[in-house]
């Protein structure tokens, strides 16, 4: 059986939780690595704790959003941290793209769509005119001309990114059956997800509530 790949999203600013969270999760079915978002990153301890993992996936989730050259400073300023993914939002224009996946070096650079938080509602509330799907699908070609690495779409939207975009296609909003949304909207299982195609998932709040339990529950799901 192929493994599958789950990141963890760790979204605490506590090493004590974090370090938990990799000793529990350490399941030879399972490729596991390791998400950390802003919260983390810019703790005081957080970069420091960041940059001394060994051996393990690590994903800079910084969804930089700006001009091309702050997006491209960024990621030069945190290359000592040697993450394996870091992202982008799409958002930022080709320019900025481009620019962010030509001092990417090693890490791969991931290219965010629309948050899973966010609806067609949502979306009008902002300014956007195309619906979610269509507009998903835009990024999709946006992220493919740009040569990204990877890209972040909720798992609704796997099957038309596919068609577009070839590579790592990593999906969050992801809860195990039974769980509460929390603030996402657009969800789905975990096996509803790799059905989908998706080649990597991102778990938080599903898993990390109670690491132990909730690994059993997530093997049954995906067996």
């Amino acid at each position: 059986m192929k493994k599958q790949k789950i990141f963890i999203a760790c979204d605490t600013t506590s090493l004590k939780k974090i370090k938990k969270i990799i000793k529990e999760t350490q399941n030879s079915k399972l490729i596991f690595g390791y998400k950390f978002g802003l919260q983390f990153l810019n703790s005081k301890n957080g970069r420091k704790f960041v940059s001394s993992l060994k051996n393990k996936i690590t994903f800079g989730d910084y969804k930089l959003a700006d001009i091309p050259n702050t997006c491209a400073s960024a990621i030069k300023a945190v290359r000592d941290l040697k993450l394996n993914y870091i992202t982008i939002h799409i958002s930022s224009g080709l320019k900025a793209l481009k620019a962010a996946k030509k001092v990417s070096g090693k890490t791969k650079l991931i290219g965010v769509t629309i948050l899973t938080s966010l609806d067609n509602k949502s979306l009008k509330e902002i300014g956007f005119e195309k619906e979610v799907k269509k507009l998903v699908l835009h990024q999709a070609k946006l992220a493919s001309k740009a040569k990204l690495d990877a890209i972040v779409c909720s798992p609704q939207e796997i099957k038309i990114v596919k068609k577009v975009f070839k590579k790592e296609i990593i999906t969050p909003g992801i809860r195990l059956s039974g769980d509460s949304k929390d603030d996402q909207i657009r969800v789905m299982t975990p096996r509803q997800a790799f059905q989908n195609g998706a080649t990597a998932l991102v778990i938080g709040r599903s898993l990390t509530d109670n690491i132990k339990k909730n690994m059993q529950r997530l093997s049954k799901e995906l067996n």
